[in-house]
């Protein structure tokens, strides 16, 4: 079996470690300045955020095409009888539709699509599950149920110090987005689960009290000292990323997956300044090969 997934979805394995569970992953494009890239790709995050910071125009995105999937999806079909395609949310990215269209594309690839309703590193979560299944001999029919069950106990968590990029994105409205920069607000959002979109959380009037909200919503959810799967993501913002982990590790009983830069066309919507967090009970995986 191979794995197909798109680079808005977060992985926390090395290179080897994706070749070797045969993930494939096919490239959003963000766009600085009249160029185009295909991230980590054509470029990687230090160098997208160095460009964005002495750039006077906001950054643009744009999913794989239909193209794109069926190109990848005709190579894999030659060796493989079954793809599994897991994507980030199809109620923040049109890169699930462009999948299906893709796999519309190939009748001769066998392709089941997953939706992951999530985003980054929650989404990562699915994708690393589905293959480590696979590569233990694991048959769609077993993989799918699991999948579900990880994809429903797992929730991210997101928030930014600036507003900007969010409001030029269309991700929030034009007019809540100018109160909350009139107020000096940080949102605290999350996805939900129906369909797979942005919602809010709460709020904070300082970044720090907007991370400590972070983990007050965690607490609403898992009692304190709960035993949870936990990954803290940022676009460019290591600081507040080292300080959302330290609360955490107050908090709850944490088994850590690698902090690390989300992907860049989540960036491209949020800006530097996002620090965000996975999370889900620890038990969810206990049946994942490991």
């Amino acid at each position: 079996m191979e794995i197909v997934t798109d680079s808005g979805v977060d992985l926390s394995l090395a290179p080897a470690q994706v070749a070797d569970l045969h993930i494939h992953v096919v490239p959003l494009v963000v766009s600085l300045e009249g160029q185009s890239y295909r991230e980590r790709v054509d470029i990687q995050a230090d160098a997208f955020y160095e460009k964005l910071a002495h750039s006077e125009n906001m950054p643009t995105t744009s999913q794989p095409s239909a193209g794109d999937f069926a190109t990848l999806y005709r190579r894999l079909a030659a060796k493989s009888a079954e793809i599994l395609s897991i994507h980030m949310s199809s109620g923040l990215s049109g890169t699930f539709a462009s999948a299906q269209a893709g796999a519309g594309l190939v009748p001769e690839a066998k392709v089941t699509h997953v939706d992951t309703k999530n985003l980054s590193a929650a989404s990562g979560w699915q994708v690393e599950a589905a293959a480590r299944m696979a590569h233990a001999g694991w048959g769609m029919e077993r993989i799918l149920p699991l999948l579900r069950k990880i994809g429903e106990a797992s929730d991210s968590l997101f928030t930014l110090a600036e507003l900007k990029y969010l409001i030029h994105g269309g991700r929030i409205s034009h007019m809540k987005g100018l109160i909350a920069s009139l107020l000096n607000i940080k949102p605290l959002i999350g996805v939900e689960k129906v369909r797979g979109t942005y919602v809010q959380r709460g709020n904070a009037r300082a970044f720090p009290a907007a991370l400590a909200g972070l983990v007050g919503v965690i607490a609403g959810q898992h009692p304190p000292g709960s035993n949870l799967r936990v990954q803290v993501m940022h676009a460019n913002n290591p600081g507040g990323a080292g300080d959302l982990r330290a609360l955490l590790d107050t908090h709850f009983r944490c088994e850590w997956r690698p902090t690390a830069q989300m992907s860049l066309v989540l960036g491209a919507h949020t800006g530097p300044t996002m620090v965000g967090v996975a999370f889900a009970p620890a038990r969810v995986f206990a049946e994942v090969p490991s």
